[in-house]
Order: structure tokens, then sequence, then C-alpha cells
């Protein structure tokens, strides 16, 4: 589970984020700020109904104490104006309290800072579910709306509550659809739709800004010259690529044609057939973009070729377009869209 996860996340400070109180139910925004933030919104009567990729889960009573599993629960959670009760910490891209610069603005925010008496329980997830630590927090419901949860780890955390997994596919749910989720599971509905519509405008505000970047291919993959296992690419089932196609790029053909899974293997002996103007990338260090460049296979990719390759090292910016959320997406905005756009511009 640990594999699959760092797979769909890595194999591949911050304005404040939201104004959040915990009767707060919504998004909206300050004049000179465009990132979503909280408003009274219509609470939804209980009991509901979510359906998700294990059957459905009634929740009888509006839940007060909220854990969460994975990525991007806890940031939707938060934007919806609900400090979980207990969280994963974030143990790929993170800072030194186990967190990210978008959640820490949320729940300073909040009045439930790390390191108060108000803040959430942290639990490790490098071994898989912390199902004990997760008990101990005594959850009313538990968030996995983005999650690759099995049907054993459904069943054992239902034991603990009743548990929102994905809709479909395992870590492939888009961030609006995790927003929508988790907004009918809080009683929120209205508020996470209006997360939804208010982070889209922003998103859409922000890359205008950008016009290079509209219509421009791209290929969103992993080039690693000292891996040898391949060049791993991800396709429209994963964030990543949703992301750059919201911001009105297109995939690339030759991902389209291939796609079966939220990401393929390509050989490096064909990497001259990687075709599309522009290929983003996570990197482990600086060095490696170089080396990328020069190596004889990799250096063939025609975006490479050109220049038009984005290959960032920061983990941090990595997690918050690869987990996406409506907290992580306007803070990624500022740093990625410029990268982009200097890529666009040799396309």
């Amino acid at each position: 589970m640990v594999s699959l996860r760092l797979r769909a996340l890595a194999s591949v400070a911050a304005t404040a984020l939201l104004a959040l109180t915990a009767c707060s139910t919504g998004p909206a925004t300050e004049a000179g700020d465009d990132t979503p933030r909280a408003e009274a919104v219509a609470a939804d009567a209980f009991p509901v109904t979510v359906k998700h990729a294990f059957g459905e889960t009634t929740i009888e009573e509006r839940p007060e104490r909220v854990a969460t599993v994975s990525w991007v629960n806890a940031d939707v959670a938060l934007a919806l104006g609900v400090v979980p009760v207990g969280m994963p910490k974030d143990e790929w891209g993170a800072n030194d309290k186990a967190s990210t610069p978008w959640k820490d603005a949320a729940l300073e925010k909040a009045g439930a800072a790390l390191g108060t008496d108000k803040a959430p329980a942290q639990y490790s997830e490098a071994d898989g579910i912390n199902y004990t630590e997760i008990a101990k927090t005594t959850p009313e419901v538990i968030l996995a709306a983005y999650s690759g949860l099995t049907k054993e780890e459904y069943d054992k955390l239902s034991k603990i509550a009743p548990v929102v997994a994905y809709p479909e596919v395992a870590y492939g749910t888009p961030w609006q659809e995790s927003t929508r989720l988790i907004g009918q599971a809080l009683g929120r509905s209205d508020a996470a739709q209006k997360l939804v519509t208010d982070t889209e405008k922003t998103i859409s505000e922000q890359a205008a800004k950008y016009p290079q970047i509209k219509g421009k291919t791209f290929i969103y993959g992993n080039l690693e010259p000292t891996r040898g296992s391949g060049i791993n690419i991800y396709t429209s089932q994963d964030n990543r690529p949703r992301f750059l196609t919201q911001i009105g790029m297109k995939q690339a053909p030759v991902v389209k044609e291939n796609t079966k899974d939220f990401y393929l293997t390509w050989s490096e002996e064909r990497a001259d057939e990687l075709e599309s103007d522009v290929f983003v990338t996570w990197v482990p260090s600086a060095t490696t973009r170089d080396a990328i460049v020069k190596d004889p296979l990799l250096g063939q990719i025609p975006a490479v070729k050109r220049g038009a390759l984005v290959a960032d090292p920061d983990e941090t910016l990595t997690l918050s377009v690869s987990a996406a959320s409506p907290l992580s997406l306007p803070w990624a905005l500022d740093r990625f869209l410029p990268q982009l756009a200097a890529a666009a511009d040799k396309a």
C-alpha cells in the first residue's frame, strides 16, 4: 500500500489560505485575495448516504469528530471549516511539522495550529493504515474519499466509524469529487460545491495570466536517468494531468492512445516517440535536470530537446499538485504556472 501511495505521488511560504472558524461551512474570498475562504452556508439534513467503491455508507447524524486517512481528505475538511480530530502525518513533501504550508495556514486560522491543545492528532501511515491511533480519536466518520483503501482496510476501519471511501479508482478521485463527497458526508454539500466553484475560478483567473500555456500539449511523467526502470507517465486518471488540462493544456495524443491506468510505463529506448509541447517531471535534485538533458535516451524526448522541460525538485510543490485539494492548488499556482509558461515559450 505504501509503495502504491508513493508511486501515486512521488514516483514520480505561504500566504494565508483560508479564513476558517469552527462553525464556518463554505468558501469565500477577501478583497485582494483569490484564495477560497469559508463562509456560512446552509447545512444538509441527516441521515445522509454516501455511495463509494465498496457500497454505501450511511451517516446518521452530523459528525462532529472527523478523522482522515491518506492525502487530500484533511485538506478538504479544513477548507469546509471542520478541524479533524485526527489526520495522517505528511511524510513526503512535508515540513518539520509533518504538515504542509497550506494545511498549517488553515489550522492556524482555525485556532488549531499544530503544537497547540486544539490541534488534530497526527499519526503515521508509513506502514499503512494506523487503526490504533485512529481509534484513539473516537471519530464519528472517517474520510477516505481520496485514498487507496482495500476492501479489507475499509472493513477494518468501518468497525471504528462509518467510512467514506473513494468512488471508483484508488488514488484516482478528482479533487472536485473528493470535495463534494466529503461535503455530503459532513452535511455541507452547498458549501462544498461553492468551494469547488471558487477554487476553479481562482485557477482559471491565475492561468489566464499566462496565455502561452493554453492549447499546449503536455506529458506529465517521471524522468530519472539513474533509475533504469523506464519512464512513468501519468494519464488522465491522475490529478496531475487533470490540473494541466484544467488550466487549458492538452494531454499529448501518445498518452491518450496508451491509457489503461493512472500511469503507464514507457521504454527509454522509445523516448523520442514522446511528442508533446511540454514535458513535466519531478526530480530528486536540481542536478537531475541536467542529467536528463544529457542522457542519450531521455535527451531525445522532443520537449526536452527544445528546452521545454519543467523539472522541479521541490517535493512540496509536487505534493500540492499530485495530492490536489482546494487548499493546495491555490498555494501552488504562483510557483508552478511561471515554470509551465517558460516551458511553453520554448515549445
